[in-house]
């Protein structure tokens, strides 16, 4: 019998030095808002008290455009993804558009909301705060991912407010056999996500890109740093693992209900939300337009911005 006891003893002390050496080489400390504001913010950066929290966004562009172009983000990303898509669009010669983009709750500098709830009818009701505290009251919306379901949620709710609507590898429809990101299977794993609360190693953000981009040399350490910094923003890990705890299946049937001219952007390799969707996308939205973007990934605006502007221009001159 004592010897049982040595052997469990020893068994416990193991496991919690084990988790002492795990914590102490890949525990990862929030970084604070002041912080990641200092680093990822810049002169276009603005900060707008709304619902709670200080939502960080960047109105750039064409001033006296009535109708601008507003972009959404996607899961675990930040307004940061629009970049090289911005600067080419507003280098444009035939640019006249002004756009908005802004970093969702629970992503990027605007980190957390007080309510901890991340449901498409919270995000709906954030978009149209957000709209109303800037005077906008129709718009082009444009989202990728979580962003593009957050876009077709708005587009329903408030039809009268939205002009056109892009979706880029947008969700939407139930979810199949796609490949998925590892981040984004331990945040799905019971017991093992909450620890991704305090170990959230650098190469997991990696491995994750890697999913994510059809072209891996594209991701940079500089992009590797930005997504990780950004997720370990004081509460932005909490939020993210509240999201994917507390996600609730949404019906496809009301995409069916939108009659805004729509224009439908895919990567052909898309290991999160495959490209099948695309289709079911054109079908349901009538007189949809669809691009289809070879050996590209999940986020085709970061991957082949210049497509992309092309796209988005072609549609909003039409």
């Amino acid at each position: 019998m004592n010897k049982i006891k040595r052997i469990l003893s020893y068994s416990i002390i193991s496991i919690v030095v084990l988790l002492l050496v795990v914590f102490t080489v890949y525990g990862q400390r929030d970084i604070s808002v002041e912080k990641i504001k200092a680093k990822y913010g810049n002169e276009a950066s603005k900060y707008l008290p709304l619902m709670g929290m200080q939502v960080h966004y960047r109105d750039e562009g064409n001033p006296s455009d009535s109708t601008p172009l507003v972009l959404i983000h996607g899961t675990s990303s930040s307004l940061h993804t629009w970049d090289s898509l911005v600067t080419i669009m507003l280098a444009s010669t035939d640019h006249k558009k002004r756009i908005i983009r802004f970093d969702l709750p629970a992503f990027g500098i605007t980190g957390p909301n007080p309510e901890n709830y991340y449901a498409g009818d919270y995000y709906v009701r954030f978009v149209d705060s957000f709209l109303n505290a800037l005077h906008i009251h129709k718009s082009v919306l444009a989202g990728n991912s979580l962003g593009g379901s957050i876009a077709w949620q708005y587009a329903v709710a408030h039809p009268e407010k939205i002009a056109k609507l892009i979706l880029i590898d947008a969700g939407g429809y139930p979810m199949k056999n796609e490949k998925g990101s590892l981040g984004f299977k331990l945040a799905n794993t019971p017991v093992i996500n909450n620890l991704l609360l305090f170990i959230t190693p650098k190469f997991l953000i990696r491995k994750s890109l890697e999913t994510v981009f059809y072209d891996n040399s594209l991701i940079t350490d500089a992009i590797v740093t930005r997504y990780h910094e950004m997720l370990l923003r004081e509460g932005n890990r909490a939020a993210t693992l509240s999201l994917f705890k507390n996600r609730m299946a949404s019906s496809s049937d009301p995409i069916k209900t939108i009659t805004q001219p729509t224009l439908i952007i895919w990567g052909d390799h898309d290991n999160l939300i495959a490209v099948e969707n695309a289709y079911l996308f054109q079908k349901d939205i009538k007189g949809s337009v669809l691009a289809v973007y070879k050996n590209i990934g999940h986020t085709p605006m970061e991957e082949a911005p210049k497509l992309v502007a092309a796209s988005m221009e072609s549609f909003l001159n039409n």
